[in-house]
C-alpha cells in the first residue's frame, strides 16, 4: 500500500475544500507547483491532482496547470494521476497526451463505450464518490440515489480495471477514514484494485486501510497540516494477502444483478 497525495487546484492555487464545499475552502500555496515538488521531495511515488474547477464546469479547465505538475514529476520518476472534469473521450485523451499516467473519471464513465474501457486499461480508474447511501456526482453538488456497490459491479463487468473509493462526507474533515464503507466496496469489487479517499487524519488508519487490502490511499488535509508524516510517501506495505513485489492480478465482478439500471 502507498500513501499518495493530493493536489487540488482552484483557481491556480492548491487547496482542499471540506466535504468537496467550494464555501469551505483551505488554501495551502499559491504555486501548485510548490505543493508537487514539496511531496516530490518527500518520496512520493505518486501525485493524485484534481482539477476543481474542471469538476465544477464538467471540463478540463487546469490542464496546463496538470501539464506543468507531471513535467517536475517525471523528471524525478513520479507517476500523476488526474481528475476533474474528464466526462468525455476528447478530454480523457487530452489529460493522457498531457502526460498524465492515470486518469479519474467519474461513475459518468458507464457513458464511454465499453471498448475504451478496455482500451484504456490500466490508465484508467473511476471514482466512485459515495454519500448519504447513494453517489456524489457533478463535482459532488447533487447525490444520486443510486447504490455505489450496484454501479461499480456493473462498471467492473464493463471493464474497468480500478476505483478511487472516496467517502465525501468525510474528504477534508479529518474525521477519520469510513473503514465500514470502504470494507463492503472492497468485498464488491473483489479482486480489483481500490484506492481509498477520504477523512483520512493518523497513521494508524493507513495500518488498518493496509489491513483491509487497499492499493494505495489518498491524502491531503493531513499532509498539508502536519498532522502526517511526510516521510511515509517514501514508504511502502504489502496489502494483507499480498506478497511484497507480487504483480497485481486481475479478473472480472461479478455481473451485474439482473434489472440493474445503465448495463453494458
Amino acid at each position: 500500500m502507498i500513501v499518495i497525495p493530493a493536489i487540488d487546484l482552484r483557481g491556480g492555487r492548491c487547496v482542499r475544500l471540506v466535504q468537496g464545499d467550494p464555501r469551505r475552502e483551505r488554501r495551502y500555496h499559491e504555486d501548485p507547483a510548490e505543493a508537487a515538488l514539496r511531496w516530490i521531495r518527500a518520496g512520493a511515488r505518486w501525485l493524485h491532482v484534481v482539477d476543481l474547477d474542471g469538476a465544477f464546469a464538467g471540463r478540463p479547465v487546469q490542464l496546463e496547470v496538470v501539464a506543468a505538475i507531471v513535467r517536475l514529476a517525471s523528471a524525478a520518476g513520479v507517476q500523476v494521476q488526474a481528475g476533474g472534469g474528464l466526462r468525455t473521450e476528447r478530454d480523457i485523451a487530452a489529460a493522457l497526451d498531457a502526460g498524465v499516467r492515470r486518469v479519474v473519471v467519474g461513475t459518468a464513465a458507464h457513458a464511454l463505450p465499453g471498448h475504451l474501457l478496455h482500451r484504456y486499461g490500466e490508465r484508467l480508474a473511476v471514482a466512485v464518490d459515495a454519500r448519504a447511501g447513494g453517489l456524489a456526482v457533478q463535482g459532488w453538488r447533487r447525490v444520486r440515489r443510486t447504490d455505489p456497490l450496484i454501479v461499480a459491479r456493473r462498471l467492473a463487468a464493463c471493464g474497468v480495471r480500478r476505483f478511487v473509493y472516496t467517502a465525501t462526507a468525510r474528504d477534508g474533515t479529518l474525521a477519520g477514514t469510513d473503514l465500514e464503507g470502504l470494507r463492503r466496496f472492497l468485498a464488491a469489487v473483489s479482486p480489483l484494485p481500490v484506492i481509498a479517499a477520504g477523512g483520512v487524519a493518523r497513521a494508524e488508519e493507513l495500518e488498518a486501510l493496509r489491513a483491509l487490502g487497499v492499493e494505495g490511499v489518498i491524502v491531503g488535509r493531513a499532509l498539508y497540516e502536519g498532522r502526517l508524516d511526510p516521510a511515509l510517501l517514501a514508504a511502502e506495505t504489502p496489502a494483507a494477502g499480498a506478497a511484497a513485489g507480487a504483480a497485481p492480478t486481475y479478473a472480472a465482478a461479478p455481473p451485474p444483478e439482473r434489472g440493474d439500471p445503465e448495463t453494458c
